[in-house]
């Protein structure tokens, strides 16, 4: 048998486009495989020359998916360059608002992206393995998961006037009070959003206790764990400090976002696009660390709701209280954290002044240079901005979620594929497999664009001349 090369384009039930290579030696056995973030998109650069209060309207572009979080973190950057701290009200409000982004989009997530391996099967027929054949084997479960999305979505719509690339939080507050009446839609959907969430977490519970075997060898690799917290290191996902715990779990730093640049760099591969972020004091690539639901469980030592606490005690005993390693139990975090996210909706609710209108800080100290970070649903978000005195822009730095866990992802695809593909024959529920590695980080690595429909897939096995040797299509 001779050499070959898999190539998996594009990677399908992620935010954005990407592909995969996988490098096989002459035994038929994995070498090494790629994950390539083919896309360029370049809004540090034309963002200069831009008013800092235009930012908020621009990053959303970034991400059709979570454009609320590009939203809020533009704002906050804009609050520290222009030296105007908004009032309490309009961060609860804000906040809300967050609450109500993490909801929809982790929700459709574990349902709707990966729900298809999970419920139907890794190796399930790629026709049937979508969300269509979700609806045809759990009508009931299927219709929860819409109506959660739409709950997430109505929050944003609500408080930001549409479900995408809301109008609402500018620097130094946000431009709308909440209403009483307002408030009560929001609150009157919160026990049937919960009931789902936990419905949620049963399956994953259910799914996970069925098949442990591949959870124990599906891209279980140690790293770093980077995220916000509370002053008590509780589970924080709209303002706090930065925590960076050891592969083991020790504190290895906590620090303000402002000073984010003292504490992490960026590694450039000449096969992505995406940046790869590392610890400076451990240089590349020891300082590795991964982001989002698993990355901010781990650094978590308690969640300040109940229902969520509760599950959080059982997930930090599937180590034996170490970090957890193992890549699909993202799945089982990202479920909590929506899980928190609904409870906190809750409190802000409750707390008098999420209806007050003093919500913005017409008073300004400018301060010229700010950085904004914020967890979205992926991982840690950071926008840091540099202005003329007129609030003209003139620098823009941003760290994507997506690109803190590129590392991570290249790895995990490394891992499935030589755990997976041992040849010669290469089935489509393998390559699913390394697919899956992707989609459990839920990547944004754009998201802007999507094709209508189902996305085409064509996978061709070259020999070392570079001839066709097979070709399996989706059309």
């Amino acid at each position: 048998m001779t050499a070959q090369k898999v190539t998996i384009e594009p990677v399908t039930r992620i935010e954005g486009h990407a592909k995969v290579t996988i490098h096989l030696n002459d035994a038929g056995k994995v070498e090494r495989a790629y994950l390539h973030v083919n896309e360029f998109r370049g809004f540090e650069k034309f963002c200069e020359g831009r008013m800092v209060f235009e930012m908020q309207a621009i990053t959303p572009r970034i991400c059709g998916i979570c454009p609320v979080s590009h939203h809020l973190a533009a704002s906050k950057a804009g609050d520290v360059v222009l030296g105007c701290p908004p009032p309490r009200p309009a961060s609860l409000l804000r906040e809300l608002m967050h609450m109500g982004q993490v909801i929809q989009s982790h929700g459709m997530h574990f349902f709707e992206l990966a729900g298809p391996d999970l419920l139907l099967g890794f190796d399930c027929d790629p026709a049937v393995r979508n969300v269509v054949g979700l609806i045809q084997a759990n009508p009931e479960l299927a219709v929860k998961a819409v109506a959660l999305r739409k709950y997430g979505q109505e929050i944003i719509r609500i408080l930001g006037g549409r479900r995408v690339h809301p109008v609402f939080s500018i620097p130094g507050g946000v431009n709308k009070a909440l209403k009483p009446a307002e408030r009560d839609t929001i609150l009157a959907g919160l026990g049937e959003t919960i009931s789902t969430l936990q419905t949620g977490i049963a399956v994953m519970k259910d799914w996970a206790e069925r098949n442990m075997e591949d959870i124990q060898r599906f891209a279980v690799f140690p790293t770093g764990y980077l995220g916000l917290v509370t002053p008590n290191n509780s589970l924080e996902l709209y303002h706090g400090d930065i925590r960076l715990i050891s592969k083991t779990g020790e504190q290895l730093e906590k620090f303000s976002a402002q000073n984010y640049l003292d504490y992490i760099a960026e590694h450039v591969e000449n096969w992505s696009y995406l940046k790869f972020p590392y610890y400076k004091k451990l240089g590349w690539p020891q300082g590795v660390y991964r982001v989002g639901p698993l990355g901010r469980l781990n650094i978590a030592e308690q969640i300040d709701t109940p229902l969520a606490n509760a599950e959080l005690k059982i997930f930090k005993t599937l180590n034996g209280g170490r970090p957890v390693e193992n890549t699909l139990y993202y799945h089982y975090a990202r479920l909590i954290e929506a899980l928190f996210a609904a409870e906190r909706v809750q409190v802000l609710l409750d707390d008098p002044d999420i209806l007050s209108t003093d919500i913005l800080n017409t008073r300004q100290d400018f301060k010229g240079e700010g950085v904004g970070v914020i967890e979205a649903p992926r991982g840690t978000l950071i926008h840091h901005y540099w202005a003329e005195p007129n609030g003209q822009i003139k620098r823009v730095n941003l760290i994507v979620s997506t690109g803190h866990n590129n590392w991570a992802m290249s790895q995990a695809v490394d891992s499935v594929a030589k755990t997976y593909i041992t040849g010669p024959e290469i089935r489509e529920g393998l390559l699913n497999r390394v697919e899956a590695a992707i989609r459990a980080y839920d990547p944004c690595l754009s998201c802007s664009t999507h094709a209508v429909g189902q996305m085409p897939i064509q996978v061709d096995i070259l020999n070392p001349d570079g001839s066709l040797r097979q070709t399996l299509r989706r059309d």
